[in-house]
């Protein structure tokens, strides 16, 4: 499976203290966009201070407007309030749904916690319908944690 292969490579990045942490981060972001054919877009947001609201972090793909989101608004806003997992098979079913690209079918946000809190989360779009499995779903929250490693 290529989850499997990858995690090795996220571990080095992440262990990578060369480099900055959003270099890290968007060095993630390149390799799960280039590694895994239905990621078409993959980025981070984390929570801005006290506020309740997103700020995009590091990012691959097409460019997106939106690089603030409140909480509650769009599939991360709500991300940011359950704390919980949030798979989109149709993106064109959900009624609070941000698009960002007329393009974009299915997506899939992971959150990050850092001593129990929601700090972040990992967000990727994808082109396919219907893409992401369970599988994703465990090998994202791998991610998550090594990335919260750093933070």
């Amino acid at each position: 499976m290529i989850f499997e292969k990858l995690k090795p490579q996220v571990i080095s990045i992440v262990s990578n203290t060369k480099i900055t942490t959003n270099e890290r981060l968007l060095q993630i972001c390149e390799l799960l966009e280039t590694s895994i054919s239905y990621y078409n877009w993959v980025g981070f947001y984390f929570k801005n201070g006290d506020k309740e609201e997103l700020l995009l972090g590091p990012y691959i793909g097409e460019p997106t407007d939106h690089t603030v989101i409140p909480f509650g608004k769009g599939i991360c806003g709500q991300v940011a309030v359950s704390n919980k997992n949030f798979v989109v098979p149709d993106v064109s079913a959900q009624d609070n749904y941000i698009a960002c690209s007329i393009t974009v079918k299915a997506e899939i946000v992971i959150p990050i916690f850092v001593n129990g809190e929601n700090i972040g989360q990992i967000d990727i779009d994808s082109n396919t319908p219907n893409p992401f499995t369970e599988a994703d779903e465990r090998f994202l929250e791998f991610v998550c944690n090594q990335v919260a490693s750093i933070l």
